[in-house]
């Protein structure tokens, strides 16, 4: 059985995953808009990682015995200057949900819910990935600088991302 407090603060996690899919997602139509299809669609992409890591919360509580509540997602932003502003928010982003994760797996510590800190061991490993991630890209931009070729083939690259599922 799941102790409340773990059930909350996965709860919560459950509505930050969501949050996250939503920003991607406000991204996507941003970078559609600057006629970035390449990157729109990474962001899509993302929205759907995000979603999926929202269900494996989900269904941890579920399996746990607890109880899912799911509460209402703030809306994002929705416009961002350019792309390197896009990805920029995106490394902050996900540095914070690290944060949140880092916290959750530090409660499951001091619950002394081995289950937890198990199944979270998997979102702090994401995290590093994401992060790594959002420095890549950030890194690719600024190789690109003002070159609009340099932006086209970095947003076909883009393009290629397909969603793996989720390695247990």
């Amino acid at each position: 059985m799941i102790a409340k407090k773990i059930e909350d603060a996965l709860n919560a996690q459950i509505n930050a995953e969501t949050y996250s899919a939503y920003l991607y997602w406000s991204m996507s139509a941003a970078l559609e808009g600057m006629n970035l299809p390449g990157f729109a669609s990474w962001m899509r992409i993302q929205t759907q990682e995000e979603m999926g890591h929202a269900v494996k919360l989900y269904e941890h509580i579920v399996e746990r015995g607890g109880t899912v509540t799911l509460t209402a997602i703030e809306g994002p932003q929705t416009a961002w200057k350019d792309v390197k502003a896009v990805m920029e928010a995106t490394l902050a982003h996900e540095q914070k949900v690290s944060g949140l994760i880092n916290d959750l797996m530090d409660l499951a510590i001091a619950e002394k819910d081995h289950a937890a800190t198990m199944f979270l061991q998997w979102f702090v490993t994401e995290q590093v990935e994401e992060e790594a991630t959002g420095m890549e890209i950030l890194g690719k931009l600024e190789i690109a600088g003002n070159s609009q070729g340099g932006l086209y083939m970095l947003d076909k690259e883009m393009a290629q991302r397909i969603l793996t599922p989720p390695k247990e």
